[in-house]
């Protein structure tokens, strides 16, 4: 580019710069413009806000009409749902031993679920929504082709003889209703609840095969530790003849869903409002959004087609769960199947996946059940848990302890090895010698670690099924109010950047102590567990690090869980103890020097390891030489040139 170019650019610039400079809009003219665009927005919102009015009432329009008019209206409207359309809002409740359910003529739906044996953590009833967190509606089509929504119009109740049954009726014309029907199972968290139709053709439209079925429910707080709870709040759902899924529990998630379902659920974290199909919802579409602050955790949006006979000949049946998320009740409910698939309702409680659940449902939760057979206290409970499982894992801690013992009575060997063989380059010939010495004398690291994995899954189970286990909800033990959430010993309000957000505003003691006696394990394991061999550098920081990030990790957990691992960690430590002072390592020592002398024998594992060490010995050596033989080269030209120099 030229300098003639550069100076055009600039002009143009400079005069571009100085038009819009000089026709730049009075202050008064800017005012003029913000107050037209703020009146259009005005206009777009008053009409965003009728609309959303009117679909949320109907009727709001026709509420100042004379009646002549409004009656005209409604009938070109709504046509034989007209006169449904206007009316009193009644309630009735069906109640039973276990729970109180309350149903409102408008719409003909649920409207309160209150579990009677159970409260929230402010020891209120434990109300699993009400009329303004939850939304039921059913969409139907009329012969005309106009859409009217159940949840507009107005049912009459009907009681039989059953008092916890009701029929909620939406009359049309002579002989042509809606009804819902509900029953409330004696002493059980079920509810039956049927759509059935009579003279509906002609009023419906002739190709009605299915309804639209929309659910919303708000999700309360029910439990004091919120951003615990909220881990567990989720949306559930059982494809036919599948297994059950669900949508993220941590952040907000949408799905449609082709395949036929056969329940779909609402869970908290002890609580679930679950609504099962006889026939399935197809072409379903969830929606779950999260709440970060109120006394709502999540809201749960549901779509779904559902069958429906036009014809009146069949109903289409449906089952409400307000259930506590009890493993032993939910899977109970798979025996009410006469026909089709399990329920499998038990799956709404988290016991982890694969192994670990197995682990839970054949072992930890049948001892849990027999235990609290004859122990009311469940700290006491935990405690004797506790025991019984360290006393199964026995044999593998034994295996453990020796497998340490033997290469710690073997340090002196190991460091003459290590002083031997100093220097980096000398590594693998190192490792070889420490290794052939265990193998003569009869140690092994792998044999140390192997009964530790072998303990995993217990471990890894328990830690799924404490904050599970509705049975400890709301049971005390020593300082701690609630087994099933964090102990505090201090709380503050203050938000502290970083603390609160990971940490929270307390301080768990149970917690606290599991934390306390990891850190005296860890350095008493450290010093009985060093057999002599060079460590990674900060491999000891990082080993003090872990109970110090457990603290963090779990200081907003269930109370019970910190509680199992505190026990579990002394007890752990009393074992070490046991063995350290019962087993005579001098003669365990003399025990490994009489195997050097026997004729050894190599495993399959050990000579595939000691090839492996020697062709990583012969290729070290090849790049050695190969690097000798360049540096004697160089060397080598250096001097022919210095020569001829």
């Amino acid at each position: 580019m030229d300098k003639n170019t550069i100076i055009g650019f600039v002009l143009i610039g400079i005069v571009l710069f100085g038009f819009s400079w000089l026709n730049r809009p009075t202050p008064e003219q800017i005012e003029a413009q913000r107050r037209y665009q703020d009146s259009i927005a005005q206009i777009e919102m008053a009409k965003q806000a009728e609309q959303e009015k009117q679909q949320a009432d109907p009727m709001a329009s026709f509420n100042n009409l004379p009646d002549s008019v409004k009656q005209d209206r409604l009938s070109s409207s709504f046509g034989s749902f007209a006169t449904a359309m206007t009316g009193k809002e009644e309630f009735v409740t069906l109640e039973n031993e276990k729970v109180s359910v309350k149903l409102s003529s408008k719409g003909g739906r649920v409207v309160s679920a209150t579990l009677k044996e159970y409260d929230n953590y402010k020891g209120e009833p434990l109300v699993l929504f009400d009329q303004e967190e939850s939304f039921f509606d059913l969409s139907l089509v009329t012969a005309a082709n106009q859409r009217v929504n159940t949840k507009d119009m107005f049912f009459t109740p009907i009681k039989g003889n059953d008092p916890n049954a009701v029929t909620m009726r939406l009359q049309l014309n002579e002989g042509s209703y809606l009804d819902f029907i509900y029953a409330l199972q004696p002493d059980d968290y079920r509810m039956d609840y049927s759509i059935k139709g009579t003279g509906l053709n002609g009023v419906l439209s002739p190709a009605t095969e299915t309804l639209t079925l929309t659910w919303v429910q708000d999700i309360r707080q029910q439990e004091k530790g919120r951003k615990f709870e909220n881990r567990y709040v989720g949306l559930y759902y059982k494809v036919a003849n599948d297994d059950v899924e669900n949508l993220s529990e941590t952040s907000n998630d949408n799905k449609s869903v082709k395949e036929s379902l056969q329940w779909i659920g609402y869970k908290d974290m002890f609580f679930s409002t679950v609504l099962a199909s006889k026939d399935g919802f197809t072409d379903v579409k969830f929606d779950s959004k999260m709440y970060n602050a109120g006394e709502y955790m999540k809201n749960f949006h549901t779509t779904a087609s559902i069958a429906f006979d036009l014809n009146g000949t069949k109903s289409t049946d449906f089952q409400y769960f307000f259930v506590p998320n009890k493993y032993s009740l939910l899977k109970d409910y798979n025996d009410i199947v006469s026909d089709g698939p399990e329920l499998r309702l038990e799956k709404l409680v988290p016991l982890g996946w694969g192994i670990f659940r197995w682990v839970n449902q054949y072992f930890i939760i049948p001892l849990f059940n027999f235990l609290g057979s004859f122990i009311g206290n469940y700290g006491w409970l935990i405690f004797l848990m506790t025991v019984i499982v360290k006393l199964i894992l026995f044999p593998l801690t034994y295996k453990s302890y020796m497998s340490s013992a033997k290469m710690r009575v073997l340090r002196p060997q190991v460091e003459e090895i290590n002083a031997k063989y100093p220097n980096q380059d000398q590594a693998m010939e190192r490792q070889r010698q420490i290794m052939e010495l265990y193998n003569r004398a009869g140690a092994s690291p792998m044999s140390g670690c192997i009964p530790m994995l072998l303990q995993m899954p217990i471990l890894i189970a328990l830690f799924m099924f404490f904050p599970s286990a509705i049975e400890l909800r709301h049971e005390s033990f020593l300082w701690a109010h609630d087994l099933s959430t964090y102990d505090a010993i201090i709380s503050w309000d203050a938000q502290i950047p970083l603390i609160s957000t990971y940490f929270g505003n307390h301080i768990s003691l149970f917690c606290l102590l599991m934390t306390i006696t990891n850190i005296i394990y860890t350095k008493y394991n450290m010093e009985m567990t060093n057999t002599g061999q060079q460590q990674m550098p900060g491999m000891k920081a990082v080993m003090y690090l872990m109970p110090l990030m457990f603290l963090f990790i779990f200081n907003s957990y269930a109370s019970g869980l910190t509680y199992y691992y505190f026990i579990s960690t002394l007890i752990t430590i009393a074992q070490t103890l046991f063995f350290r002072y019962t087993i005579d390592e001098e003669k365990l020592l003399a025990k490994l020097e009489a195997n050097k002398r026997r004729p050894m024998k190599k495993s399959g594992f050990m000579k595939r390891l000691e090839e492996a060490q020697r062709m990583q010995q012969e290729q070290l050596k090849r790049q050695q030489d190969q690097l000798k033989h360049q540096r004697e080269q160089r060397e080598q030209q250096k001097s022919n040139r210095h020569k001829q120099s």
